[in-house]
């Protein structure tokens, strides 16, 4: 598993700074929270360590390679993946072939590898079948494998968006707003799913969250962002329980 360092990382837009001489550090098996108010640079962040933005100055590093500014592609292959605030699935494809594409290697994406290799097709296929199902069991959505994926409720459709991140084989998860838009029920099973992918698979997983119950609930260790600052870092409950926290972030 990877780690990942943010070293004095600056961004900005113009004549607005997003973010200023930001450090972190991202520890595998570790659930790292970040939090603050709207405009703070977090999701800004995020596209940073994906090659989405490059950052004006600083460097961020994948385990001890120095991988600032690498195409976005790149990044993903190294083993970073990132799971989007808003679902991006295909509805028109069922359940189990929605994952199935996640797997799909490089080579097989040639539209003419299917016909050449008629033999290889068909056994890549059931391993493929085979590998989706164990994701789907995994998130708990096999029983609804061959529904549509548009048919599944928006809290379904968040897990089988984690089906697809794991079966992607990537090291580190970034997360975006997990449980946004979800009822708390489904709130409670995403969370003990980030718990099982920290505890089972060792996954360096660091999630942007607004909802600070689910900080309090699972996060290893937090950063609060402020005007593109790192104001406060440490245990969930340390940091949340600032005064300066309560007052910016919380209107207390």
């Amino acid at each position: 598993m990877k780690s990942i360092i943010i070293d004095n990382v600056s961004k900005k837009f113009g004549d607005i700074h997003i973010l200023r001489n930001v450090s972190m550090m991202f520890f595998p098996s570790k659930i790292t929270g970040l939090v603050g108010p709207n405009g703070a640079g977090k999701t800004t962040l995020f596209h940073l360590i994906t090659g989405g933005l490059k950052p004006d100055s600083g460097r961020i590093l994948l385990d001890k390679e120095d991988i600032t500014g690498h195409p976005q592609w790149k990044i993903a292959r190294k083993g970073v993946g990132k799971l989007f605030q808003d679902v991006r699935i295909f509805p028109a494809l069922r359940v189990i072939e929605n994952v199935v594409v996640a797997l799909q290697e490089e080579k097989t994406e040639h539209p003419l590898w299917g016909p050449l290799h008629p033999f290889k097709l068909k056994n890549l296929k059931k391993e493929y079948e085979e590998k989706a199902m164990k994701w789907l069991e995994f998130v708990g959505l096999e029983n609804v494998r061959d529904k549509f994926a548009g048919e599944l409720s928006f809290g379904q459709q968040k897990l089988l968006s984690f089906a697809r991140l794991m079966a992607g084989g990537f090291d580190v998860l970034l997360l975006d707003e997990p449980t946004a838009g979800v009822h708390p029920e489904m709130i409670k099973k995403i969370e003990n799913l980030l718990l099982k992918i920290k505890e089972e698979q060792g996954k360096t997983i660091v999630i942007i969250e607004h909802n600070l119950s689910v900080i309090l609930d699972i996060a290893d260790y937090v950063y609060f962002l402020s005007e593109g600052e790192v104001k406060f870092s440490g245990r969930p409950d340390h940091v949340l329980g600032e005064k300066t926290v309560m007052q910016e972030y919380m209107g207390i």
